[in-house]
């Protein structure tokens, strides 16, 4: 219970995550009937980046602070637009002070005709969220484990979804967890759209992650990875990833042109990288 996104609030990880989130919402979009973005470690929602805690670590000035200086080609523009276009919104003044969560983010892109259900356990985290959806009814908040709602609240009754599960690894076995929150959801919910973040740091277990969620023979998934730097001698957060279960059919060739972007503009050292590959299906 000690994690506290604010600390990270808008740092590379972040960025690849919600310029995915993005792009997912954009494609549900595609057809007139709404979709459900369930969230299941939702956080407060809004971060205010000049807060203490953020100012502490000053990630976001690695993150989404260089990306809204970078000169970016139209190809790259186009793909991020919906991502930098919700930032921008909220600080209408210039410069950078807020920036949006998942719940937010996918909230500001959304149809009248589409909804969000966001989880959130920590007890004080879940109050700042549930003010900031105060009133909005394409929204429910609710005080919940995020583990718990892969059971509880599949399938959405629109029949169509995006589901985030994002958690904060702050335990051993969260990458177990992730594998196993997978299988029960998607036995729920098999034509959901599911997108999990995952940390990359010295000695994960990468490897044996891949090979677990392989193993669950879900025919299609995704996987996009971001490193900022070489894990050689550190041992915190050095990249990130997502695994996209029944992603769009667009989005590899998006994130061929995306991941390589980010690369250039989010590197910390020589030895950034950044992969897409199938885990499962087309190749």
């Amino acid at each position: 219970m000690n994690y506290r996104h604010i600390y990270h609030a808008g740092n590379f990880a972040d960025v690849l995550k919600h310029a995915v989130l993005a792009r997912l919402v954009r494609y549900m979009q595609n057809k007139d009937k709404a979709f459900r973005v369930l969230d299941t470690h939702a956080g407060i929602g809004l971060y205010d980046l000049s807060s203490e805690e953020a100012q502490k670590t000053g990630e976001w000035r690695d993150g989404i602070g260089r990306l809204l200086e970078a000169e970016l080609v139209p190809q790259v523009a186009g793909l991020l637009e919906p991502f930098l276009t919700a930032v921008r919104e909220l600080n209408p003044e210039g410069g950078l002070r807020f920036y949006p969560g998942s719940p937010k983010l996918a909230r500001m892109l959304f149809r009248p005709q589409d909804r969000l259900s966001a989880m959130e356990l920590h007890a004080e985290d879940f109050q700042r969220l549930h003010r900031l959806f105060e009133g909005d009814h394409h929204a429910r908040i609710t005080e919940l484990d995020g583990w718990l709602a892969l059971g509880a609240h599949l399938p959405p009754k629109e029949k169509r979804g995006i589901v985030l599960v994002d958690p904060p690894f702050e335990e051993d076995g969260e990458y177990e967890r992730l594998v196993d929150g997978l299988a029960k959801a998607w036995r729920r919910f098999p034509g959901g759209t599911y997108c999990l973040w995952y940390p990359l740091k010295k000695e994960a277990p990468i490897k044996a992650f891949h090979e677990a969620l392989q193993a669950l023979e879900i025919p299609k998934m995704l996987c996009a990875e971001l490193a900022v730097k070489s894990d050689r001698g550190f041992t915190g957060l050095t990249g990130s990833g997502l695994i996209i279960v029944n992603p769009p059919f667009t989005l590899k060739d998006e994130l061929h042109a995306l991941l390589p972007a980010l690369k250039e503009m989010l590197a910390q050292d020589r030895f950034a990288s950044q992969r897409a590959f199938w885990l499962r299906g087309e190749h």
